[in-house]
């Protein structure tokens, strides 16, 4: 019974949102009122300068659940609260708390997952009723959350932008592990993506060939490019003294080649064939360890416990665990920008990564960073193997990755970028 679809809220919870929304409102607009009064002889203000605009966040993914898209709101949020009055509609993933936004939970589905995502209920009324009072809604996802607020937008005639984080249509049947069903759900999921972003008014992307994919498959709306930033004050280096310590804590011998993954366990990661290759590096080294930093899918992460693999689960502050390694990973099948990658090479790592998405802009093979090929874990072997003997090739790739962050990422920038976007739709 708890997981059947609530189409509804019941009506008296509803009513005593829509009060408190409507008494949140006129509090504001009385504190306005007296401000004009105030400043009569000191010159004319308008009242929509003394108002905050409401913005609504509507995602799918939020915190306490760590991912790429809930860093990425962390780093936004804050710096939008004092231009915006923030509400957040996101997935009930336990105790969180933010002084900076008025928080909208939605409860999730016992057994409805795909991957490691737990789906959220379909809270209509919900949804509506924050998106009613918004002056302007911002997009993060377009699983049930995203999806009714943007078509709520659309019928109360709220302007909406919406962030791309990901493909859909590629996405999602990676994630799944019925195969029969993945070709339908590339067609269902790519239908009802090009149906939502063609109803907002503007899509944020992280960069110039995610337009263009999109556009390819008759997503119309205009585009503006916004790249992801990376706190490079945190995500660095570490001394050779605290690395050394930090491998101490995690039982890894001072010699050891520690390789490394950080983000979602899940399919669409490909972490069995980053897998196949350390069993392959193995019989060559045995001085190779592989860190996997994350949480997600419980049968892979049965697959990934073997010996000389440690798994750490996830962890809110990854750094030291980024420190500690000296290889970084990303087998994944799709990607848009991978905060993750940018995190491990603004850290100083030689990466290794598939060919996905804008990893293949920012990523420069053999100056920064190496390729191999997806699901090739022989390749990828022999890539790790270039950097695991040629130590002064391993550190010309990390100090060349972090140099490249430092110059092109920084979380200020994508602030700036998604203010400016905002405000050209409202």
């Amino acid at each position: 019974m708890d997981d059947k679809i609530d189409l509804d809220d019941k009506m008296d919870v509803a009513d005593k949102m829509d009060v408190a929304d409507k008494m949140d409102v006129a509090d504001k607009m009385d504190k306005a009122n007296h401000n004009i009064e105030h400043s009569a002889g000191q010159g004319a203000i308008d009242p929509a300068e003394v108002r905050k605009k409401r913005l609504v966040i509507a995602t799918d993914n939020f915190l306490p659940r760590w991912d790429g898209i809930a860093r990425f709101l962390s780093e936004i949020i804050p710096r939008l609260k004092d231009k915006y009055d923030i509400t957040v509609i996101a997935p009930d993933y336990g105790v969180y708390e933010d002084p900076n936004i008025r928080l909208v939970k939605i409860p999730l589905y016992n057994l409805i997952k795909i991957g490691d995502f737990r789906v959220p209920k379909f809270k209509f009324r919900r949804i509506r009723q924050t998106i009613k009072s918004a002056d302007l809604v911002f997009s993060q996802t377009i699983g049930p959350v995203g999806t009714i607020a943007i078509n709520a937008a659309k019928r109360y005639r709220k302007p909406v932008v919406a962030f791309i984080h990901s493909i859909e249509w590629e996405l999602v049947p990676k994630a799944m592990s019925n195969t029969l069903l993945k070709k339908y759900i590339q067609l269902l999921a790519k239908r009802i993506a090009k149906n939502t972003y063609n109803k907002c008014n503007l899509l944020v992307v992280p960069s110039s060939n995610i337009a263009d994919l999109l556009l390819w498959n008759n997503i119309r709306t205009k585009t503006e490019i916004v790249n992801l930033g990376v706190d490079t004050a945190k995500f660095k280096p570490a001394s050779a003294e605290v690395k050394k310590e930090l491998r101490a804590q995690l039982e890894f011998n001072e010699h050891d080649i520690v390789l490394g993954y950080h983000g979602r366990i899940s399919r669409e990661k490909d972490l069995m064939t980053l897998l196949r290759a350390f069993m392959r590096i193995q019989l060559r080294f045995n001085n190779v360890k592989l860190l996997i930093v994350g949480d997600g899918v419980e049968s892979i992460k049965k697959q990934l416990s073997r010996k000389n693999v440690v798994l750490v689960g996830a962890k809110n502050n990854p750094v030291p665990y980024l420190q500690a390694m000296d290889i970084y990973c990303l087998a994944s099948l799709t990607e848009t920008t991978c905060l993750s990658m940018l995190e491990a090479m603004s850290c100083g790592l030689a990466v290794v990564s598939t060919e996905v998405g804008f990893i293949k802009s920012y990523i420069r093979n053999n100056i920064n960073g190496l390729f191999f090929e997806k699901q090739n874990p022989y390749y990828l072997a022999r890539q790790i193997e270039r950097l695991i003997v040629d130590e002064k090739l391993r550190f010309k790739l990390g100090e060349s990755a972090r140099r490249m962050v430092i110059d092109k990422f920084s979380w200020d920038h994508t602030a700036a970028g998604i203010d400016d976007a905002l405000s050209s739709v409202r």
